[in-house]
């Protein structure tokens, strides 16, 4: 899932991490376009193979997001839709004859798109970023941070981190006891970089000889793929090789299971109400032992 304001690239960054055309921009078009009275929820799937690996990915974008003057609850499409998934995936779950295999709708990561100002984070994507970060694993990246100087980019970035911190927002990869040493270190570095400064490319250029994505302009070359200019390396490898896997087990085991729990504590609650009135048939063995399991597990997490 994206999450930014029209114009910040966010398509250009997803075509240029899967170096394919995989979605097209959702912005303003024209001048005269309307702007979106509200967010919308735009999907889209794909296939990806390599290496013989095949791997669907869904695509979600939210145009229209922070276009408003007045943005008051600009998010609530974003976290409805997100829990929607986790709905949808627990009604397959709790059905009688399950099926074999689930196909997975849930949000995995949410990259958020924080504008290159330079200062600090607007009060909007305080509040967004918390109401997110409670659903779904949130990885913030600073747009098209090529706007920016070496200097303003690093002193921004520590600002940010302040803030993150002053404000409790928590931000994905999160802290875990039983991670190895390797994977320690790993997180580490990446807690570093956070937020990333990312640009984006879909047009190629010659660097030295080869065929790279980036930009020219009248002061020399923008290559996305160098380190000395932006971090975007860094984050592909992060979404794509280090983390993918832990993207996916961290949404399960945490977003999904607190999710879960207060669904079937809120549905015991709802049968044993209708159980005094007469009505709704009590909760079935088998989800009151789910619910036992989830529970603990939520309580094991910290929520």
């Amino acid at each position: 899932m994206c999450v930014g304001q029209t114009g910040l690239g966010k398509s250009t960054l997803i075509n240029t991490i899967f170096a394919s055309h995989l979605i097209d921009s959702k912005g303003r078009l024209t001048p005269s376009e309307p702007v979106r009275s509200t967010t919308e929820i735009k999907t889209e799937s794909h296939i990806i193979e390599e290496n013989g690996v095949r791997l669907r990915l869904n695509i979600v974008d939210t145009p229209g997001y922070g276009d408003q003057v007045n943005n008051d609850r600009c998010w609530d499409p974003i976290v409805k839709y997100i829990k929607d998934q986790h709905s949808a995936y627990l009604r397959k779950e709790l059905t009688a004859q399950r099926e074999r295999y689930i196909q997975d709708t849930r949000v995995h990561c949410c990259l958020f798109f924080i504008q290159p100002s330079g200062h600090a984070l607007k009060p909007i994507d305080i509040v967004v970023l918390k109401k997110l970060s409670d659903v779904v694993n949130v990885v913030p990246v600073i747009a098209k941070s090529d706007s920016l100087t070496v200097e303003e980019r690093q002193a921004f970035k520590e600002r940010i981190k302040e803030e993150f911190s002053f404000h409790n927002l928590k931000m994905y990869p999160y802290d875990n006891d039983e991670l190895d040493d390797e994977e320690r270190a790993i997180n580490a570095q990446i807690k570093d970089i956070i937020p990333f400064s990312v640009v984006g490319s879909e047009k190629t250029i010659v660097v030295n000889g080869k065929q790279v994505r980036g930009r020219q302009n009248r002061w020399g070359v923008i290559n996305v793929e160098d380190e000395n200019h932006c971090e975007f390396v860094y984050l592909r490898n992060f979404l794509t090789r280090t983390h993918l896997q832990d993207l996916v087990e961290t949404t399960s085991q945490i977003h999904y299971e607190t999710f879960r729990a207060k669904q079937l504590l809120a549905l015991k609650e709802s049968s044993a109400a209708g159980g005094h009135t007469g009505g709704s048939r009590p909760i079935s063995p088998s989800a009151d032992r789910e619910l036992s399991r989830n529970s603990q597990r939520a309580a094991m997490n910290g929520y």
